[in-house]
């Protein structure tokens, strides 16, 4: 197994990406991890004399943060996030991980790696920290304006990468809405939902925003606009929820004593509610393994990303949802 990781891309690169890819090197020695990029920066990085599988594939060009995505992916050929998308496309590497720049990543795939046959927009799934552990929103970044049947597909792409991936059995799959009556919401859910109930996989109905901490759906399915408001107000809530817990637990003597106590708890709070723990978002829908990280993402972060990249080959995730789609299509 060959994992291609865009060694420039993100807020800590190259440093913190050639951490999570070394990390990942000594747990997993049978794969080989490419890193893409300059080779000069990247091995600034690489203790000396360290005997590894990683191999280091040179691009010379970087996208950065700013520029326009899919004007960049044309003009830059070189840039790391295109190079180690060629590698897929051309089977040197099975799958590719980013921190860079989402929208290049997202068209660099598109122009790449193309559409799995009969999806007509991918989107990208990421899982959420809740009561019932790690639940998955879909879309929450690919498509600000999707059609009922896209909703449909998401959803089905869904419901297989929670059973494969997540290990959730008949993933229960819902609507986010604004009330849990059918009827309810604007024309897209509406219309969304009569596609729904006709669907071969385990749609519950709708469930409304303060339902997701609780884990009452496996997959939550929404257009990327509203994905994208929730999944960082969420990470927003997360971080100031922590940073006041902080303030009022350390306010004087006595309950910096009981905050000892409670400092066990805290941290596995925090370790839950890390974004980290979950590694990267797969680009469901792509002919091809993408796995999108947060910008910021540090070594456990890409460390984690890698490991999803390898379970979504070992599992097969992309001839699932072709076999699916094609089950659907004669139906």
């Amino acid at each position: 197994m060959k994992i291609a990781v865009d060694a420039m891309g993100g807020d800590y690169a190259p440093a913190e990406i050639i951490k999570g890819a070394i990390k990942a090197a000594n747990v997993y020695p049978e794969m080989k991890i490419i890193l893409v990029g300059q080779k000069d920066r990247i091995l600034e990085h690489i203790p000396a004399g360290l005997k590894t599988n990683l191999e280091i594939y040179e691009a010379s060009e970087v996208i950065e943060m700013h520029e326009h995505p899919a004007n960049a992916v044309k003009k830059k050929k070189d840039a790391s996030i295109v190079v180690a998308t060629r590698l897929v496309k051309e089977g040197s590497a099975d799958a590719l991980v980013s921190a860079g720049n989402t929208g290049a990543q997202m068209a660099a795939a598109l122009l790449g790696l193309g559409r799995i046959k009969g999806i007509t927009r991918p989107a990208i799934a990421t899982i959420l920290p809740t009561l019932q552990k790690g639940k998955l929103l879909i879309d929450v970044g690919a498509n600000p304006d999707a059609k009922p049947e896209n909703l449909l597909q998401y959803a089905m792409m869904g419901s297989i990468y929670a059973e494969r991936i997540l290990g959730i059995k008949d993933p229960k799959v819902a609507l986010l809405n604004i009330g849990s009556e059918e009827g309810k919401g604007n024309e897209l859910v509406q219309a969304a939902y009569e596609l729904f109930k006709e669907a071969s996989f385990n749609f519950m109905g709708n469930i409304e925003g303060r339902d997701i901490p609780y884990g009452t759906a496996d997959v939550i399915v929404c257009d990327a606009f509203v994905g994208n408001i929730v999944l960082k107000t969420i990470e927003g809530m997360a971080s100031s929820l922590f940073e006041l817990i902080k303030e009022k637990i350390t306010a004087n003597t006595s309950r910096k004593i009981g905050a000892l106590l409670i400092k066990p708890g805290l941290k596995e709070v925090a370790r839950t509610l890390d974004y980290s723990e979950y590694g990267g978002a797969p680009l469901l829908g792509v002919n091809g393994t993408s796995i999108i990280c947060h910008g910021s993402s540090k070594e456990k972060a890409i460390y984690n990303a890698i490991r999803v990249a390898k379970e979504c080959i070992e599992e097969k995730i992309i001839e699932k949802i072709t076999d699916s789609l094609e089950k659907s299509s004669e139906k």
